[in-house]
């Protein structure tokens, strides 16, 4: 559908004019015990109340009222590689399992506001735990499995969960990896200490002993169900939390991110067909993780309160077995939507470059790919729609806001692409650019990117127990917007770029300029397979910039080669003012297991700055590795 067709204008102009009328008719999509009589509320909370006084259960809207009437649809498809296992649970099913083990945790002294946290691996039953939490009112926290346990310990402390739920292992591609003695030496760790544990037994690696404070998942919910017991969906508020969900503070300290239950399905439903275009029924995939908000979202809320089937992934875009691996899960189960991050996709790239695995795949229920979770850049996106040949939907959100900022919204009718940009603002949303006074800058022109303030439904109303400290991280900065910390510009047509984060833009010889930019002109190179660019100190210029590249396996040419082709591109893309003067070929790059690139921990390496292992990395090692090549390069003393 072209720009000429597409309904956003109409539609976001509609919202615009009457944001209050918009989303008392996008809340017509959820069944309430009780609706709202006022739906927003500007008096309440840091910047007003979506909701208030309304009574809710989001369990039943995700699970019960599909179960009357799709019942013998498929809820959720377990697919994994990892155990060469696959596992279809009908929402008939998952109503069973879900008020079961709801029932379970209430046996437990699980009541409603309190905290459990989920600490378990990409397999159904932490899809049940979520939703058996959401059915007694209770507040779930999920916590990536396999966490270190100093990490897991602090979450233990500022959530004060009155039970655990965990499993024996998890699997990391070829790796297993023992929760139970994390889970110990992290209760071990907390001042708080939960009343009990459930322990779901995995085959491929069993706990030795379940006992004292801990409980066997497998016989605790036989025991239920034998007795025929079943928890009923309890009436919440619509400003209740949902959830609480961790997110790195610069403090050290986690910020605990609150979602509600009314807000948050309003703005989920309405994201689903408004957005991603997808229909009740059909078979949407998010390959993330439920310890991220992309899994919150768009692996279990979203999907069943559109009455979707959801794909629940246990393995990685590569390695498990190969790169095509998403291929061969869409075909097997027919899903019209993948949304993955751009690492993945560049992670398939680099072992694929010609996509030769896709033709092994029949992918054509595909209709489109959505990218999230960090800059896509250009050259990804371009590869993907090359090999694909479906839209493709870079749009960008945060862990905070729950559900799409921007974005090219293909339910609506998609508007022209184009390459670096996530589209535009959704409903919901005003997007301005300021400068460092608080000041618009005008189009074209780096700065700040702030949203007006009211957040729509779905964003946080506030950080778990820190009322202060969301106003301070989020609200302080320019009054009257949510900081996101996030920095780019407004194009004259109302386009978005978002070019790094705030941190991300560096201050050379007095001219501000984005790595993301200079990031997008590494990555256009044919041999670069990812790269990421950090600002390092220098005593003449403030910071100059230095570029990591990782090279395809196809590339022909030496590293020596190739970085300086690299120095000339960038210096003739961007100019002499970028300073760009040092390439570096590295074997892999840090990231954390969501796939974003740790650019501030590498920028301390670099700097001879103190630094400290973030608690969210994938390989430890990595950063060793990044340490001795700057220091062989003479980058750091």
């Amino acid at each position: 559908m072209s720009s000429t067709q597409s309904r956003y204008h109409e539609v976001y102009a509609r919202w615009k004019s009457d944001p209050v009328g918009f989303w008392r008719e996008a809340a017509r999509e959820i069944d309430w015990i009780k609706p709202a009589g006022t739906v927003f509320n500007p008096q309440s909370g840091a910047y007003g109340r979506w909701f208030e006084g309304a009574e809710c259960n989001t369990c039943y809207n995700a699970v019960d009222r599909h179960a009357a009437t799709r019942g013998d649809q498929a809820a959720i498809v377990y697919d994994s590689p990892v155990t060469q296992s696959k596992r279809s649970i009908t929402y008939a099913e998952l109503q069973d399992e879900v008020a079961t083990l709801a029932a379970v945790l209430q046996d437990m002294g699980v009541t409603k506001g309190d905290r459990v946290i989920i600490y378990m691996p990409m397999i159904p039953e932490a899809a049940f735990a979520m939703l058996a939490c959401a059915r007694i009112g209770a507040i779930h926290s999920v916590v990536f499995g396999g966490f270190a346990a100093k990490e897991l310990a602090t979450r233990i402390d500022d959530a004060k969960p009155k039970i655990i739920l965990s499993a024996s292992c998890g699997i990391e591609g070829a790796k297993v990896v023992p929760y139970k003695p994390l889970l110990d030496e992290a209760i071990q760790l907390a001042s708080t200490k939960p009343d009990a544990c459930l322990i779901y037994q995995r085959p491929q690696l069993e706990c030795s002993r379940i006992e004292g404070r801990d409980l066997d998942w497998a016989k605790e919910t036989a025991r239920a169900k034998a007795a025929g017991e079943k928890a009923e969906c309890v009436p919440v508020a619509a400003t209740d939390p949902l959830y609480v969900l961790y997110t790195s503070g610069t403090t050290g300290k986690p910020k605990g991110v609150v979602r509600d239950n009314g807000g948050h399905m309003v703005a989920l439903k309405w994201s689903m067909s408004n957005f991603f275009g997808v229909k009740p029924g059909e078979v949407f995939w998010a390959a993330s993780d439920v310890g991220w908000v992309v899994g919150h979202s768009y692996i279990v809320y979203a999907p069943l309160l559109h009455g979707c089937t959801a794909i629940l992934y246990e393995g990685k875009p590569v390695g498990t077995p190969d790169a095509g691996a998403y291929w061969r899960v869409i075909s097997d189960h027919g899903a019209v939507t993948l949304f993955t991050a751009p690492t993945a996709f560049r992670a398939i790239k680099k072992e694929d470059s010609k996509a030769e695995l896709l033709g092994k795949y029949d992918i054509s229920s595909l209709r489109a790919l959505f990218l999230a979770g960090e800059r896509a850049d250009p050259d990804t996106v371009k590869w993907a729609e090359d090999i694909l040949r479906v839209p493709v939907i870079d749009h960008w959100w945060q862990t905070e806001t729950g559900w799409p900022v921007v974005g090219n919204p293909l339910g609506l009718g998609a508007l022209p692409v184009k390459h670096g940009s996530p589209t535009v603002p959704l409903p919901g949303y005003t997007v301005e650019v300021l400068d460092e006074g608080g000041k618009p800058v005008p189009p074209g022109a780096m700065g700040s990117i702030v949203i007006k303030l009211p957040l729509p439904p779905g964003a946080l109303p506030t950080l778990w127990q820190a009322d202060e400290r969301f106003k301070e991280s989020y609200l302080s900065a320019y009054p009257g917007y949510y900081n996101t910390s996030d920095a780019g510009y407004i194009d004259e047509d109302g386009y978005v770029w978002v070019m790094g984060r705030t941190d991300d833009i560096i201050n050379v010889a007095g001219h501000r300029l984005s790595t993301g930019g200079m990031e997008e002109v590494l990555a256009s190179h044919p041999a670069v397979a990812e790269c990421a660019v950090i600002g390092v100190k220098d005593a003449l210029k403030g910071e100059v910039p230095c570029g990591f590249v990782v090279l395809k396996s196809s590339a022909q040419q030496s590293a020596a080669e190739i970085e300086k082709e690299l120095v000339g591109l960038v210096r003739e893309k961007i100019g002499p003012v970028a300073a760009f003067k040092l390439a570096i070929t590295v074997p892999r790059l840090p990231k954390t297991r969501s796939g974003k690139i740790l650019r501030g921990t590498m920028k301390k390496i670099a700097d001879g700055d103190q630094w400290s292992m973030p608690a969210t990395i994938d390989d430890p090692l990595i950063l060793d590795e990044i340490g001795d090549v700057l220091k062989s390069r003479g980058v750091v003393g």
